[in-house]
């Protein structure tokens, strides 16, 4: 009896913590609320397990991080044109996203895993005009 109550309690533990991560859904447009080819929302921000389903809304995008730009030690992404993909984040920090065909059209995201920050090198790389003014845009609303 007390054995098929221990394995209830820890499959309903289990259970709970699985259903506790969310899908966050990010939308790949041509136009949208804040001007020509974005990502819709432009900010995430997800707790550590949290999935980000990339959605090509509209034609001729793709959704990747950028090196450097993403917590270290973690492996990037790369979806490709005109095709969802998701990502299953579990280390803390800040993931940079952009879509390369519009990356210097400023097509770029920011997903912000739990208790995120911005760290001071956040901005070493080589980093479009455009890109960079969207990126600072979204990190001033964390």
């Amino acid at each position: 009896m007390i054995r098929t109550l221990i394995s209830a309690l820890a499959l309903t533990a289990l259970l709970g913590g699985a259903a506790s991560a969310e899908t966050h859904e990010v939308h790949m447009l041509n136009k949208g609320e804040k001007g020509m080819m974005v990502f819709e929302p432009a900010l995430v921000k997800a707790a550590p397990g949290d999935t980000i389903r990339f959605i090509p809304t509209d034609k001729g995008h793709n959704a990747e991080s950028i090196d450097g730009m993403i917590p270290e030690g973690v492996d990037g992404f790369t979806g490709k044109i005109n095709k969802e993909v998701e990502v299953t984040l579990d280390t803390e920090g800040l993931y940079a996203v952009r879509c390369k065909p519009h990356y210097a059209m400023g097509m770029v995201m920011v997903i912000a895993v739990g208790d995120a920050t911005t760290p001071d090198n956040f901005f070493e790389g080589r980093v479009p005009k455009k890109a960079k003014e969207r990126f600072e845009e979204e990190l001033g609303a964390l």
